[in-house]
């Protein structure tokens, strides 16, 4: 499997995610750049945290307009698995990949901390090596991760079992507690948890292992997937 880490101007946790890939879970990983127009011949993904283009204007509002950005639409268009974190996940709402909204969290505070998250489901590419109802114990930094969407959203996304994890307890004010939910055609997810500062030992927690390794190891994820 070769996964590419789509670097941004502020990304902070590109490294982050190419090392749990490359190095915790001995995959291929390479860094696909904000002004490329291709992700070459990559089988996933991810969109790292940080804050892409110093989050002016909004999160994830400028990224939306980046080049590589027409290649990772087209990517999952074509069925091709994309997985963002924190800053993108705030990316792909923005982008129209996933609905929703990421805002200013409910108590107008950074968050930075480990927190309890249970997976609402284990029917996806990201949670299949998962139990339904299983509490991970993810890091969160961020300070505008509050998902928000209407009710008819909300309900959609319950009745199609596309909430991937909630936060157990009161973690920003998302909807539902909402921490990551899945595209209609189920490869596009957007999590605010960060599953690479928790995939290696010397980190205190290895719970992320199961969100990416269930990535890399997905039976429906196969090398003819259609590349950008």
């Amino acid at each position: 499997m070769k996964v590419g880490v789509v670097v941004f101007p502020g990304s902070n946790c590109d490294h982050d995610a190419w090392y749990a890939v490359s190095e915790d879970l001995h995959h291929q990983a390479e860094y696909i750049w904000h002004d490329s127009n291709s992700l070459g011949d990559v089988d996933a993904v991810i969109l790292p945290g940080g804050f892409s283009y110093g989050d002016y204007l909004r999160t994830g509002a400028i990224a939306k307009f980046s080049p590589v950005l027409k290649a990772v639409k087209e990517f999952a268009q074509a069925g091709g698995p994309v997985l963002g974190v924190c800053n993108g996940f705030q990316i792909l709402t923005e982008a129209g990949l996933l609905p929703g909204a990421l805002v200013r969290n409910s108590e107008l505070k950074f968050i930075c901390k480990t927190v309890p998250v249970e997976v609402a489901t284990s029917d996806s590419p990201f949670t299949h090596q998962a139990r339904r109802g299983e509490v991970l114990q993810l890091p969160v930094a961020h300070g505008e991760g509050c998902y928000v969407a209407d009710e008819k959203t909300l309900d959609q996304l319950e009745a199609e079992d596309r909430v991937v994890l909630r936060y157990k307890g009161h973690c920003n004010g998302s909807q539902r507690d909402i921490a990551g939910i899945l595209s209609s055609g189920r490869n596009v997810m957007g999590m605010m948890p960060h599953p690479e500062r928790a995939a290696d030992p010397l980190l205190g927690h290895t719970d992320g292992i199961k969100i990416l390794n269930s990535l890399l190891t997905a039976p429906s994820l196969v090398s003819t997937t259609t590349k950008s």
